[in-house]
């Protein structure tokens, strides 16, 4: 019989989650490598329109906030970065959440994109955005994953919640 908490159960376990987070990396890496490879800075495609390409490079966070405070925004992904692997890792268990393929994929996308910032951070000092609808701040495929994931983990939360009333016998 093989334990649960040896590498191959582990990974047996969060397929889904390091799949994820894998598909995000590669896909955000591999778009802004794109981007810069084949637009100036400010350029877009198409130039005008609602949506665009549009190389921008951001030194801080969502919306601009924090500029030029990379360090910090570096420390911050790292500790989120540990603290998803802690959580997905070991502590599973107490957490039912985790335990279940919405919160795994959503941990997954969120894990994806804040390593695919991070590499960005490391690398150059600020990150690629890209994706440019209308009035909205530029942002890219990390942003994106991360946005979907924390919806996806709130949603779940949510059900799990509402399941959890139902099964002790409270109104929902």
């Amino acid at each position: 019989m093989q334990r649960v908490n040896s590498p191959r159960g582990i990974w047996r376990r969060n397929t889904n989650f390091f799949l994820t987070a894998s598909v995000v990396i590669v896909t955000d890496q591999l778009s802004k490598l794109w981007i810069r490879s084949n637009l100036a800075l400010g350029e877009s495609l198409p130039e005008t329109g609602f949506l665009r390409l549009t190389y921008v490079r951001n030194s801080g966070a969502a919306f601009g906030l924090f500029q030029d405070h990379s360090l910090l925004l570096i420390i911050v992904a790292i500790i989120g970065i540990a603290t998803i692997l802690f959580l997905v890792l070991f502590i599973y268990r107490r957490f039912d959440f985790v335990d279940t393929t919405p919160g795994r994929l959503s941990l997954g996308l969120i894990l994806g994109g804040t390593v695919g910032n991070l590499i960005d951070r490391l690398g150059a000092g600020y990150v690629t955005d890209f994706i440019d609808v209308g009035i909205w701040p530029a942002f890219n495929a990390a942003d994106s994953a991360v946005v979907i994931g924390a919806s996806l983990l709130a949603y779940s939360l949510i059900q799990l919640t509402k399941g959890s009333e139902r099964s002790n016998g409270q109104a929902t």
